[in-house]
Formats: structure tokens, sequence, C-alpha cells
């Protein structure tokens, strides 16, 4: 069974799960990366990978090993990447599966793809399929009248990381610590961070607020920390690369991930509860609903209400034994359920049973579960 995977070029969110594919099929697995790496990724600390493994090819360098690939290949998986790369396929018949976020992020983008999905709808058999990097992807396609009964739950598969002691660990990290690691951009909401910041001071709470990232918001982000009196209280570090990402979330009891619904998946979500922190997300975030198990294994809240999140971010300030078991909770999530080695062996059986013509309802959570029509979300609108 040979399964390529196709997306616009190999990152870290991506290269774990495609290793262990490698480690299973060996030649049988490829990624076939269409772009080379945007400078803006670059410049924020990414290593451009699409040289580096043996199972990648460039389309840009090699074109007809590309074409022959996503033609002849048993399944193709299509991530980010161009119609034209599935178009023969698709009239074949052959078993293809899309790969995406939600695609209602915003009525400006809906309408820049809706070309696209419009002729996908022109092309769909039975033997296309969905695996949804978000929890809302299987909604906005069905409201589209595309894939009904024939979605996945999927997302990014960062490097898991396991701990030998977890316990200790977390106990060692640093009292009244917020985390939040994002680009500084409109619908990242940084200023929430500061709004926070702001009440819990007024509130006379003991605290300290790590930011990582740039972006064309960081100087309003600066002048409101000014403002407010906040310089002793939120320290900005910068951009920084993902390894170094990871030691600032080993070290922090909280993260806050207050990005809206045009954060598709959220990687760093991930990320984060494998570092054992206890989380705080917006439930409009694709990657929130998977992932999270509301008061389990991290807190949900509710997108535009600040009151909500203030809550919850008081609540862990003063209760360390919840924090401690979220924490606890979330590394347990990635290290037994949302990790790359699941992801690829669960893909591989669903590739097994697609290829026989059999219907795949095996899981009820993680990787590959299947997800009917008629479930409902809370947040699905667009």
């Amino acid at each position: 069974m040979k399964i390529t995977f196709i997306s616009n070029y190999l990152n870290h969110h991506q290269l774990y799960f495609c290793n262990e594919m490698y480690k299973k099929l060996g030649n049988d697995f490829v990624f076939i990366a269409t772009n080379t790496m945007s400078n803006e990724r670059r410049k924020l600390g990414y290593e451009d990978m699409n040289d580096k493994y043996d199972f990648v090819v460039k389309s840009y360098e090699n074109k007809k090993l590309a074409y022959e690939l996503s033609v002849n290949s048993d399944i193709v998986i299509i991530g980010s990447a161009p119609q034209k790369y599935i178009r023969e396929r698709l009239k074949k018949g052959k078993i293809t599966i899309r790969y995406s976020e939600r695609i209602f992020k915003s009525n400006k983008k809906f309408i820049r793809c809706l070309p696209s999905l419009i002729k996908f709808k022109l092309y769909e058999r039975n033997n296309t399929y969905l695996l949804c990097a978000s929890a809302y992807s299987a909604s906005d396609f069905n409201k589209l009248g595309l894939y009904k009964n024939k979605c996945y739950k999927w997302g990014y598969f960062p490097e898991v990381k396991e701990y030998s002691d977890i316990e200790n660990r977390i106990k060692t990290k640093d009292d009244n610590s917020i985390l939040w690691a994002a680009r500084f951009i409109e619908w990242k909401h940084p200023e929430v961070v500061v709004q926070i910041a702001k009440k819990l001071k007024e509130d006379n709470y003991n605290f300290n607020i790590k930011m990582i990232g740039i972006g064309p918001l960081e100087n309003k982000i600066k002048e409101m920390i000014k403002d407010n009196n906040l310089e002793d209280y939120i320290e900005l570090l910068g951009s920084m690369s993902p390894n170094k990402v990871r030691k600032y979330m080993e070290k922090s009891k909280i993260f806050l991930f207050t990005s809206d619904k045009n954060e598709g998946w959220g990687a760093v979500l991930n990320e984060s509860m494998n570092s054992a922190c206890a989380v705080i997300a917006n439930d409009k975030i694709g990657s929130a609903p998977f992932l999270i198990e509301n008061n389990k294994n991290g807190l949900i809240y509710e997108d535009g209400n600040i009151d909500d999140l203030y809550k919850k971010v008081k609540t862990l300030l003063d209760n360390n034994e919840l924090s401690t078991k979220l924490g606890l909770e979330a590394y347990k999530s990635m290290i037994d359920v949302w990790n790359p080695k699941t992801a690829a062996d669960r893909i591989i059986e669903l590739s097994k049973f697609l290829l026989e013509n059999k219907k795949f309802e095996k899981y009820t959570e993680g990787p590959c579960s299947y997800i009917c029509s008629n479930a409902k979300l809370k947040g699905d609108s667009i």
C-alpha cells in the first residue's frame, strides 16, 4: 500500500507524523512538498525541512515524479496544495482524502476558496473523504453537501515528549506563571492578555505573564502595558524557535490560548498540553473541542467573553491542586491518544479499510475517530 501526503512544505507540525509513517511504510510513504517555506515563517524561527528527509519529493524540482505519485498512489492525502495534484485521480475515482481546517473562518476567505470547492464537488465520488484538522471542518463542508458521513477527526501532530517524572516536573513549574505564544496579529487577540492582567492587578493577584511572538500589534501591546502600569507583570520575549517556546511551556503553569475562529487548528495547544500546562482556550479554536474535555484536561471559555476567561484564570491561580490536575491530564491526553504514532497507526488502519470498501468507525476519540454528519458542536456557525 503506497500512501502519498501532499502539502505546501514540510514543517515541525507534520514532521513527526511523517517520520512515523516512514518507519511503518518505508518507501511506500512519500511527502510531496509543493512550495518552499515562506520568508515570514523563516523569520519566526521555523526551519526549512524540504531538503532534509528521504521521504520528501519536491514537486517544484521533480514535477514528473510528483504527478505520477499523485495519480498512482493507493491513497493520497492532500492538505494545502493546488487542486491540480488530485484532479486526475478524482476523475478515476481513486481514494483521495482531503486534510482541511474549517473553511468558514471568514466570508472573505470562503469566497476566495469557493471556486475550488465547486470544482471538487463536481468530482466528488464515493472514494473521497475528509480528515478534519478542526472540530468545525465537518460541519462547514457538510453545509456545502460535501463529505457527509465521510469525516474523521484529525489535526496537527507536533512532537510529543515523554517525561520520566511528569508529576515532579509539574511541581517545579514557576508559581503563578502564565504563558501566551502567538503572532501579534488581530485574530490572535494579544490585547485580551493585557485586559486579563489589568483585572488581576486590580484584584491584587500575584502573577507573571510571558508573551512570546512578534507582529504588527506589538507596539500597541507595549503601549497598553505601559498605560496600565503592567511592566512588572508582563514580559515580552519576542520571537524564538519552536524548541525554545517548548522550554517556556515546560516552566509555565497556565497557558492562555486566545485566538478566535480564524485559528484553524492551533498546534500550540498540543505542545502546551504535552508540556503539562493547565490550558485555557477559546471555544472557537479548531483544536480545542477535539483536544480539551472541559474541566478534565483543560478549560474552555466562550469566545469574546472576557469575564468567562477571567473567572477561569482566577480559578487556576486560586487552586493550585486543580491547575496541577488539569496539567497532568493534558499531558496524558497527548501521550495516550493525540500523538504522531497513534495518528500514523490509525491512518494506515483507516486506509486499509477504505481500500477494502469497508466503513471505518472503530474509534470514538482521537485521530481517525468517526464524525457523524448529524453531530452538533457548540459554536457551529459561520
